[in-house]
């Protein structure tokens, strides 16, 4: 017997939110925990052993710096989460507002901006964020303005299209007709009906964010080194490996974690579409 469409993608939805839900609470908690001196330090350094696998002293092993893995991949948490969460809120904010003035507004302004966010849309996402680091530097709140760039597209693109659609609506041509002005009629007539697939856009952002966060570590910019970062540990290998050293365990452990991460929260992107679909649909 075949479940529901809708079943299975509310079970999917469920997963997804127990994934992201973990890692969430590995952001919270671990701070925590090392203020208690329950987990050590991410970044101090071990003198001994250096580059050791996974034992009972060390679940996940040490790097080449000496760093714990574990105690680096659960803090690791907490920086993915910050960064994503403030790259989509800056894309969010900026792209929101200029879709739907772009959509409602139409003329040179619609045309300029559509220019500009399509060609900002081609690019990859990595590589328009790589190009921004570059300008920007390192920091949490640089790899945020980073990642951001490469989403305010598609937060433009999708609002202004909805817009476009929607200000032809009747109450629309009302609020215009009794004299309201274009500020108004964004404000209380256009978003309350254009942001209902904003959580789908975020959380499919997100999940990009962190391939995309974990890219630029990987390559050296975004986080600065001593700070716990996914993408920076995965390099550990690479780098292991130019010396002969093969430290599979910096690889498979954040990798891991990214990997999670990523899937969980397209599994909430997912169920939100297929939610937002099927009210569509009855109404």
């Amino acid at each position: 017997m075949k479940l529901p469409k809708q079943s299975v993608s509310s079970k999917l939805m469920s997963i997804g939110i127990i994934i992201s839900g973990a890692f969430l609470l590995m952001a919270i908690v671990t701070p925590l925990l090392q203020a208690v001196g329950i987990l050590t330090d991410p970044t101090e350094f071990l003198s001994n052993p250096i580059h050791e696998p996974p034992s009972l002293q060390h679940w996940f092993g040490t790097d080449l710096q000496g760093h714990d893995v574990f105690t680096r991949t659960i803090a690791g948490a907490g920086v993915a989460w910050q960064v994503t969460i403030a790259s989509t809120v800056i894309s969010l904010v900026i792209g929101v507002p200029l879709g739907m003035l772009s959509g409602y507004k139409g003329g040179w302004l619609d045309r300029s901006l559509v220019f500009l966010m399509d060609a900002l849309y081609t690019l990859p996402s990595l590589l328009l964020s790589l190009t921004i680091a570059f300008v920007v530097g390192t920091g949490i709140w640089n790899a945020a303005i980073a990642l951001s760039v490469a989403y305010i597209p598609q937060y433009f693109r999708v609002i202004r299209n909805q817009t476009v659609s929607t200000k032809t609506e009747v109450y629309i041509e009302a609020a215009q007709a009794i004299g309201a002005d274009t500020k108004t009629i964004l404000i209380k007539y256009l978003a309350p009906n254009v942001i209902q697939s904003l959580p789908v856009i975020f959380t499919l952002n997100a999940a990009d964010a962190i391939l995309t966060l974990a890219g630029l570590g990987f390559l050296g910019l975004g986080i600065p080194e001593d700070v716990p970062e996914w993408g920076h540990d995965l390099k550990q290998a690479l780098d292991a490996l130019s010396t002969g050293e093969n430290i599979w365990w910096t690889t498979i452990f954040p990798g891991l974690a990214i990997t999670l991460m990523t899937i969980g929260l397209s599994l909430v992107g997912e169920g939100l579409t297929q939610k937002f679909s099927s009210k569509k649909t009855e109404g």
